[in-house]
């Protein structure tokens, strides 16, 4: 399939894995991008700059196909080494960047000068013009169904994408409650290039998690996401467990008063000892409402292969068939 997204990053199929907190390894990124998609190193689980420079070598040897990283701009005090780790990107020539959070107008001149795709995570319209005005190659635009933060404006991608079909000049994917070649004909449909997707990576063979969170997956419903710091502005859509249900009675009793030190224990620092221990009830951890398509772990390959097959079934055959009655 060729759409703008595939022409954009030079890969077969448009399909982009997000990036996401300690999964966002080689194993996971080279994986997607040898089944044609484009796949996601995550620079902050790295940390450092030497590391995502290892990890980025690792990755170019387990795959001769383009990949990409992740660069999340967090509002934060002690901020990572960030002109090291758009260093360590541009000298390990990747060509692909996924930046999120805040705006990255201070990094583009550096990826522009180097020849790297950037494409911005948005939750917004207003969000996806802004970083179209700062260059911008692309744009994923988040539903409010995403796992992770959704934003504040709580807007689904049936409403989402169109809006940003009619407002944008630069191609976009859909993002947040992607699974399949259905969500992929209708985020076509809609006047997206691609689809991105997150949750459904996890539940595959070479995700770099535990089997623990991989069968959660599979045995959440739609139904079993939280939305939790919507007090504090900072909406996360997460899986729910005992430390999450343990948060939300906090924010219910804090009210106005809620401050990100009472719910600490439950949101920072816990992503080693879910994805890597196991243990799902050590704190919240992103997950979209798309786990009640999720029903099985099959390799990215499979995936794909079955997604792409899919979407081309419904194309060609479901919808042609209509047009031609």
């Amino acid at each position: 399939m060729k759409t703008a997204i595939t022409e954009l990053f030079g890969i077969k199929h448009p399909i982009i894995q997000g990036g996401m907190h300690y999964v966002g390894l080689a194993e996971m990124a080279s994986a997607v991008s040898n089944a044609g998609g484009l796949g996601i190193i995550t620079a902050l689980t790295l940390g450092t700059p030497e590391k995502l420079a290892d990890e980025i070598a690792r990755c170019k040897d387990m795959t001769d196909k383009p990949f990409g990283v992740n660069l999340t701009f967090l509002p934060t005090v002690n901020a990572p080494d960030y002109p090291g780790l758009v260093k360590a990107i541009i000298d390990g020539g990747v060509k692909a960047v996924e930046t999120a959070g805040n705006n990255p107008a201070q990094v583009m001149p550096y990826f522009k000068d180097a020849g790297v795709k950037v494409i911005h995570k948005c939750t917004a319209v207003r969000h996806a013009l802004k970083a179209q005005s700062i260059g911008c190659d692309a744009v994923s635009v988040d539903g409010f169904e995403c796992g992770g933060h959704p934003g504040e404006d709580d807007v689904p991608n049936f409403i989402l994408l169109p809006r940003a079909a009619d407002e944008l000049e630069i191609p976009f994917v859909s993002s947040g409650g992607m699974a399949d070649g259905r969500s992929l004909v209708a985020s076509l449909a809609m006047g997206a290039a691609g689809m991105n997707m997150g949750t459904r990576f996890i539940a595959t063979k070479e995700a770099p998690v535990h089997d623990n969170v991989k069968a959660a997956i599979v045995a959440a419903s739609e139904l079993d996401t939280r939305l939790v710091m919507r007090p504090l502005r900072n909406t996360e859509r997460v899986m729910t467990n005992d430390a999450v249900e343990d948060l939300l009675r906090i924010e219910k009793e804090k009210g106005d008063d809620l401050k990100f030190e009472d719910i600490i224990e439950q949101v920072a620092g816990v992503y080693p000892r879910i994805m890597t221990e196991g243990d799902m009830d050590a704190g919240a951890w992103s997950c979209g409402m798309v786990a009640g398509l999720i029903n099985d772990i099959p390799t990215c390959q499979e995936l794909v292969d079955r997604i792409m097959a899919q979407a081309e079934e419904i194309i060609t055959k479901r919808m042609g068939a209509m047009l031609a009655g």
